[in-house]
């Protein structure tokens, strides 16, 4: 399948500039970032750190100057923008990179129109925003990437619990049940490739990294609540992993 082409948007006010390189690598795991745009007052010191890095990675800097005393500027050019590329037709999807709930309405918008909407920011970027988007990714996720590369190894479980931001708990485990009864065939066994997107579409922001797990099956592991079964496929290298309910 074709690669999505798509437009990231970043607005430097709401997110931080030194996890850049990781969030480029995590958005091309969905696709060609084709428009890569960043919305500040350049002006201002606050963003001075964008600065180093916008060359590096092909990003072009958008000038919006502040106005208005306390509002972030940048909004309304990053909004403006993306619907004239949204009517250009040369984008499949959007990236908004932002801790900002004023994009709720865009990412609803471009959602409308029939383009992916794929959200990033910190766990503080409200709910409403997250829920708009059709997946959205942390970027503490990054931040603990970048420290397992700066700290030496250490046990599996002390890295889990470092790198975790958000516990394994009760609404979890409920959602992973349920999501996996709803696939479930008349065997009760559900293919893991398929929950993992039916587990988006429910939540927005699930990712198995926010709980300490590098994958969906080692989180599903982790819970003790599901039987595993790996069966062979045409391919001998490759398994098709299904997962039900323990009884």
């Amino acid at each position: 399948m074709e690669d999505l082409r798509l437009a990231v948007l970043i607005d430097a006010d709401n997110v931080p500039a030194f996890s850049i390189k990781e969030m480029l690598e995590e958005i091309s795991k969905n696709g060609t970032p084709t428009i890569k745009r960043i919305y500040a007052d350049w002006t201002k010191p606050t963003v001075n750190a964008w600065k180093n890095v916008l060359l590096e990675h092909a990003i072009t800097p958008i000038q919006q100057y502040s106005y208005t005393t306390g509002k972030n500027s940048s909004d309304s050019a990053l909004i403006i923008d993306a619907m004239d590329i949204l009517y250009s037709g040369k984008v499949d999807g959007f990236c908004i990179v932002s801790s900002d709930s004023d994009f709720t309405r865009l990412a609803t918008r471009l959602r409308e129109a029939g383009m992916k909407v794929i959200g990033m920011g910190e766990q503080k970027t409200p709910k409403p925003f997250i829920t708009a988007c059709d997946k959205f990714i942390y970027i503490e996720i990054l931040k603990a990437k970048i420290q397992e590369v700066k700290e030496p190894a250490r046990p599996v479980r002390n890295k889990k619990e470092k790198n975790a931001i958000s516990r394994v708990d009760h609404a979890l485990i409920t959602l992973l049940v349920q999501s996996v009864s709803d696939l479930a065939d008349e065997s009760g066994w559900t293919f893991l490739g398929e929950l993992g997107s039916f587990l988006l579409k429910k939540k927005a922001d699930f990712d198995p990294r926010n709980y300490g797990f590098p994958k969906l099956l080692a989180l599903i592991k982790s819970t003790n609540k599901f039987e595993i079964d790996e069966r062979e496929s045409a391919n001998k290298n490759i398994r098709h992993v299904y997962i039900r309910v323990k009884s």
